[in-house]
């Protein structure tokens, strides 16, 4: 079957064809890609291409595809029994080894998803601070569930409006969402509101409007705001936990969240979450504390071995200088190209990761963001197709290096930019 086949049978059965809204890719156009397999830093479709990979499933996959010792974990862990819905070693292991590699973590409750762990750890800060309302920031994602599914209003102290149908009012009237990089919107929504909100929650490194890093003394700013108000910060680490070194985000800039989710790199490329944090908070999760989280398959043998087997080789191995290396190559690179040097593009990136923003202007917060050109990233999106090259199907999501790149493929994608012409 090809890509065109499949996204036909597709479509008459599952919701746009897709189990995640940009794989459907509005935003490019054109037949989403079927994949077949993937090994190294390689994607092999059902169509019989066979791409460099630079999107990595969104960002677990920082050892690259099928990495030898991890599928060999995960089979004998399989092998072993797939789920128990009852508690086991690994699980136990996991909590340790997390709690040894961060600082400020005592506690911490494993879940199945990013979503579910922003979702769990907000129920969790209200719970602990007996208040309601939350602050987000626009451009932040942090999952779909109903409170944070929402978008800036008219005004910072007027709430959020919806982003999706099917959320009530009651739910998001007690959500504020503020502009990304403005302390000063914080300092407002907290004048008038401090009482009375739980907790700010917040990517410490925005990764879904392109990676947006935080301005000088932004993220201090709300350790300060929260701390002065008696509200707790979230940081949501789904994305950058673990990706730059064997650590939180949080631990390499000295800042510490009451409360960090988790996700991605932690699973090895299998479906996992986990919030940690301090453990006068986390014990007001159930079964000892009144906020209630539950899970079947939380902690599931198979996917905390594929995490925990990737953390450790992480730990051990020098993979962040690897990848630090690589891609201190592809962005002097791109940099010295002559659509880098004409301004058809801006570079954002932070080891490993990067977004090639189509924008005159550096991008700082979401209306920063809005203002690149869609239309370009999609006819870029299907050149590097071409190179045979895969990207992310939208300009608001990031790229990713992997350990399992070689330096001819960083060549190669330097080189497929260069022969970029609008």
């Amino acid at each position: 079957m090809t890509s065109k086949e499949l996204s036909i049978r597709a479509n008459n059965v599952i919701p746009g064809g897709v189990n995640s809204p940009v794989r459907a890719w509005n935003s490019v156009g054109g037949t989403p890609l079927h994949i077949e397999r993937g090994s190294g830093s390689k994607l092999f479709t059902v169509d019989g291409q066979v791409l460099t990979d630079f999107c990595g499933s969104w960002g677990p996959l920082i050892l690259g595809h099928a990495y030898p010792e991890v599928i060999s974990a995960v089979k004998t862990a399989a092998e072993n029994g797939l789920t128990f819905g009852a508690t086991t070693a690994i699980e136990v292991e996991m909590a340790e080894f997390l709690c040894d590699q961060i600082p400020y973590f005592e506690k911490v409750r494993l879940v199945n998803s990013g979503t579910e762990a922003n979702m769990t750890a907000l129920r969790l800060a209200k719970g602990y601070t007996n208040r309601s309302k939350i602050v987000k920031f626009d451009g932040c994602y942090h999952g779909h569930s109903d409170s944070l599914l929402v978008s800036a209003g008219s005004g910072l102290l007027t709430g959020a409006i919806h982003s999706s149908a099917g959320i009530s009012d009651n739910v998001i009237k007690d959500t504020f969402v503020a502009p990304y990089n403005n302390l000063d919107a914080i300092e407002s929504i907290f004048k008038k509101h401090a009482t009375e909100i739980a907790a700010i929650i917040v990517e410490p490194v925005a990764g879904n409007m392109g990676l947006v890093k935080p301005m000088k003394n932004f993220l201090e700013g709300l350790r300060q705001i929260t701390e002065k108000h008696g509200a707790l910060l979230i940081f949501d680490e789904v994305i950058t936990g673990f990706r730059f070194g064997p650590t939180t985000y949080g631990t390499l800039c000295n800042i510490t969240p009451d409360i960090t989710c988790l996700g991605k790199i932690i699973g090895g490329g299998l479906p996992i979450g986990a919030l940690a944090g301090f453990a006068d908070i986390m014990d007001k999760l159930s079964p000892i504390g009144d906020v209630y989280q539950a899970g079947t398959l939380s902690g599931n043998p198979v996917a905390v071995t594929a995490g925990l087997t990737t953390l450790k080789i992480l730990k051990s191995g020098n993979v962040y200088e690897i990848i630090k290396q690589k891609t201190k190559t592809l962005i002097a690179g791109l940099m010295g190209t002559d659509q880098f040097k004409d301004g058809l593009f801006r570079i954002s990136r932070l080891n490993g990761v990067f977004t090639l923003f189509f924008n005159e202007n550096s991008v700082h917060n979401l209306d920063d963001a809005k203002q690149c050109d869609t239309e370009k990233y999609a006819k870029l999106f299907h050149h590097l197709l071409t190179k045979g090259i895969y990207i992310p199907p939208s300009q608001f999501e990031v790229c990713f290096i992997s350990a399992a790149h070689s330096n001819k493929e960083i060549n190669e994608f330097i080189d497929a930019i260069g022969n970029f012409a609008i």
